[in-house]
């Protein structure tokens, strides 16, 4: 009975991913038109990344469901397969990423909305949605990690995925901007090579530490957690 309240909820995130997902695609902005569309954007990647992991949730909860009793060993292979496919999303990319769009996009925004965000996107985006795409990844991933135990990958691969994500992205911005002669971004435009080299670099380093902080957090919820239970 305690697996049902979180199912329900991992239901309605994943909902509503998809209506933010649907409502973002449908908004006919410029931006959408040029070289890369959507996918030049981590919010929407982060958004992708974040409905295909509660999707992977949903479809965990539905199989152990299924599975529960049934004494099939093949189904509880492909079970332990999806849990591990669910708690590697999580670590590598669901959580660094999802915090990584929350943190810098409110950052960049409170120092200058325009650098991030320019004002003339509010006739575009509404302010429920502009939430949805980067304020509520952050509460939503934080409940599921509270929610249900993750097993993390070894810090090296985990490390080496998130690198390897955070440098692809790196690229494809700079591929954009040689491509279109537009950086995604519009405060690239106003800072020197170095100072892009820099704050590339910083990003990436950031990603890291915040694949470690999902690691720590993980670890203290549950052992603070089943610490306490035998009390």
């Amino acid at each position: 009975m305690a697996l049902v309240p979180c199912q329900v909820l991992r239901v309605a995130i994943l909902l509503s991913y998809c209506s933010i997902l649907c409502n973002y695609k449908a908004i006919e902005m410029p931006s959408h038109q040029t070289y890369g569309g959507s996918w030049k954007f981590l919010t929407f990647i982060d958004l992708v990344i974040q409905a295909v992991f509660f999707g992977i949730c949903v479809l965990t909860d539905l199989s152990s469901l299924l599975t529960r009793g049934s004494g099939n060993q093949e189904q509880e292979r492909q079970l332990k397969k999806l849990i591990s496919l669910r708690d590697w999303m999580l670590a590598v990319l669901a959580f660094p990423v999802g915090v990584f769009v929350v943190a810098v996009f409110w950052i960049i925004y409170a120092y200058d909305r325009e650098m991030i965000y320019p004002k003339l996107l509010d006739n575009f985006i509404p302010g429920w949605l502009n939430h949805g795409m980067h304020t509520t990844v952050l509460p939503f991933i934080l409940i599921e990690m509270r929610t249900s135990h993750h097993q993390y990958p070894s810090r090296s691969s985990g490390l080496t995925a998130i690198c390897t994500f955070s440098v692809g992205y790196i690229l494809w911005v700079c591929w954009v901007h040689h491509v279109t002669g537009m950086w995604v971004y519009p405060f690239l435009e106003h800072i020197g090579p170095g100072a892009r080299i820099i704050f590339f670099g910083s990003t990436t380093i950031l990603m890291n530490f915040l694949y470690l902080l999902g690691e720590v957090l993980n670890n203290y919820i549950w052992d603070t957690h089943r610490t306490a239970k035998p009390k």
